[in-house]
């Protein structure tokens, strides 16, 4: 079983503790059925006392733990602090240090949008890249100057510490967590049930320190530039590995050691985000996108979108549109 808590205090923002809390019980939930019912992961809420606290939107939260009760965590979830975060800082001070004994244990650490000024605060971001909510960028740099700011990017990385600029974000990288602890599976399936339309791949969002978050392969990178450029076009395995002058058995064992994916794995992942792509953006049926996809079989373009995805691309593009609006425009009637 995995433990999850997320800290409170009187200017933490609910909606960026309470989202996340539901996607990992949904994923509790999910993963239980092979595990005859038990679940996979226990969430606690943890305060000074176990009394009521009233957070910045008026909502009120019961700490299952004190700060003094906490188990050893498998993840640490900063909230978000309500408006200018300097006075939270300022009050929460006294407990910080809690952020670093769980650091140096292993613990991952999330921060939600403004809770970055608790990690650095705390000294835990000093020389690490970081991001915080946009409206106080200025402020976290004038303030933290030894912290790398990363304005250009929603999430962060460095070594167990992570943080993500706004509570949409919390939910990417909640489904990451989601699929490294219980796999892709039951991530997709939980992604359905919290708008899989608006969600980003962590791979794609986040700013990552670690030594291996990027390979140094150039024929690996020269592959992957291939495939990226000449999706359209049907290439067998065999034809990609001969442009490399490598066997195909060579270049799938020398691609998955380099991104974790086989050359067919990545070229579907890419298939699949062109098509959510011209699905939302465009009305091209499905038979005229799997060509320009390079799959000339529908069929089988509909199963593999519908295994990455949990749904058809009909479905997909039905609730993509239900989400799309253009500000100012308004409908005749």
């Amino acid at each position: 079983m995995y433990t999850a808590a997320a800290l409170l205090f009187p200017r933490a923002l609910a909606t960026s503790v309470t989202l996340p809390m539901e996607i990992l019980q949904a994923a509790s939930q999910m993963a239980s059925i092979a595990q005859r019912g038990q679940n996979q992961v226990r969430f606690l809420l943890a305060g000074r006392d176990r009394q009521h606290i009233t957070l910045g939107s008026g909502i009120a939260l019961k700490p299952d733990v004190t700060l003094a009760e906490l188990p050893p965590l498998d993840l640490l979830l900063l909230p978000a602090i309500w408006r200018n975060p300097l006075p939270a800082v300022r009050a929460e001070k006294d407990w910080l240090g809690l952020l670093s004994k769980h650091a140096a244990a292993g613990t991952r650490i999330c921060s939600v949008g403004t809770g970055s000024f608790l990690l650095a605060e705390a000294d835990l971001l000093r020389n690490k890249s970081a991001t915080t909510h946009w409206n106080y960028f200025g402020q976290f740099t004038a303030r933290y100057p030894e912290v790398e700011l990363k304005t250009r990017h929603l999430i962060t990385q460095s070594d167990n510490i992570y943080c993500v600029g706004s509570v949409n974000s919390i939910a990417d990288l909640m489904i990451h967590i989601v699929d490294e602890w219980f796999g892709s599976r039951i991530a997709r399936a939980v992604e359905s049930q919290f708008s899989p339309e608006i969600r980003t791949r962590f791979n794609d969002a986040a700013y990552q320190n670690e030594a291996d978050s990027s390979h140094h392969d150039e024929i690996v990178a020269q592959v992957q530039q291939q495939l990226q450029s000449n999706l359209s076009t049907p290439l067998s395995m065999a034809e990609l590995a001969a442009t490399v002058q490598l066997s195909t058995r060579t270049l799938n064992r020398r691609f998955k050691r380099a991104t974790g994916l086989t050359p067919l794995s990545y070229l579907q992942s890419l298939r699949i985000a062109g098509a959510k792509d011209l699905l939302r953006h465009s009305n091209l049926s499905v038979g005229e996108i799997a060509w320009q996809l390079g799959v000339q079989d529908v069929s089988y373009f509909s199963q593999l979108f519908r295994h990455h995805c949990d749904m058809t691309p009909l479905k997909y593009r039905e609730a993509v549109r239900g989400k799309l609006f253009t500000p100012g425009v308004r409908r005749s009637v």
